[in-house]
């Protein structure tokens, strides 16, 4: 049978001394292209399986060498046939000799066979065909969560015109923009071959009382301009476990930040962030009679200027 020669390199798109990463890349721009679940033509699919083919092809470092030494003499115009007498010898020294590799290679081309039949060490799931697609989605999930986590919650996935819903175990440590990936838990393989794998990112949804930094939080505490200059004993601040009261110093800044540690969202394994209280100072729009004596006073006998 003769075989015709297939440009791995061509059909991803990039050059032959590309690195791995780059390789990568164009792959997956190609396959999001042409996935089953975007493109449902037929011509779709051929190329679809002709990028899984290549990219099966140069992301291995021996199956890339074994290519790019062959290439050349079907570049010259030889062509090659399946079953015939390369001139390499067994392929041993790391490619398995005659070991025949087991398993039906349905999927791939007669050009694939016929040049990586005989090698072992090959992947188990080849066999299975190619790997369905990765998915990815969001997962929104309260600031309570992250603070009480391991927590388990339910996310529903769709792919191909149908829905799943699956459980998600939330592990200690989560916070806004965690990712975790489910193995398995992705699209379903177009030629019977694995699931692909599903992603989640975490987001944390909007909470009234704290925003989220990493694994520490931010709080507002409004003070008046006198507690902020004379300072307070006990300023109270609103934490995740309750309210509870700090040490203000005199001449406090407005944006200044009081740290409070081991108050924030638990770190993964063990430890906890901190808690951040950033004061505002917050000036009265109206004056009682008295509140504007005092204050014309101290602006009479202060020397303080705040411009200079």
């Amino acid at each position: 049978m003769s075989v015709q020669y297939k440009d791995y390199y061509e059909i991803l798109g990039v050059s032959r001394g590309v690195t791995e990463s780059e390789i990568r890349k164009a792959y997956r721009k190609l396959a999001k292209k042409y996935h089953p679940d975007v493109n449902k033509t037929p011509e779709g699919e051929t190329r679809y399986r002709e990028i899984n083919e290549a990219y099966e092809v140069l992301r291995d470092p021996e199956k890339r060498k074994l290519y790019d030494e062959l290439g050349p003499n079907w570049q010259a115009g030889r062509d090659f046939r399946s079953g015939g007498d390369y001139g390499y010898g067994d392929f041993s020294g790391g490619f398995g000799g005659n070991q025949s590799f087991g398993g039906d290679m349905g999927g791939f081309s007669d050009f694939f066979r016929t040049i990586f039949g005989n090698m072992g060490g090959m992947e188990g799931d080849m066999s299975m065909g190619f790997k369905g697609q990765d998915l990815a989605v969001t997962l929104e999930i309260s600031l309570d969560d992250a603070l009480k986590a391991p927590v388990k919650r339910h996310i529903s996935i769709q792919s191909q015109g149908s829905t799943r819903s699956l459980e998600v175990n939330l592990p200690r440590g989560i916070t806004d923009g965690s990712k975790l990936t489910l193995r398995g838990q992705g699209g379903p393989s177009p030629s019977g071959g694995q699931r692909g794998d599903l992603r989640i990112t975490i987001k944390l949804a909007k909470d009234s009382r704290f925003s989220v930094d990493g694994h520490d939080l931010i709080t507002t505490v409004k003070v008046s301009p006198w507690e902020a200059a004379l300072g307070m004993d006990s300023l109270p601040v609103v934490t995740p476990s309750g309210t509870v009261k700090v040490k203000l110093p005199s001449g406090t800044q407005s944006g200044q930040k009081l740290r409070l540690r081991g108050k924030g969202l638990p770190l993964r394994g063990s430890g906890v962030g901190d808690l951040y209280a950033k004061i505002e100072i917050v000036v009265p729009d109206r004056l009682n009679e008295r509140e504007r004596e005092l204050l014309s006073a101290l602006r009479e006998e202060s020397s303080f200027n705040p411009r200079t």
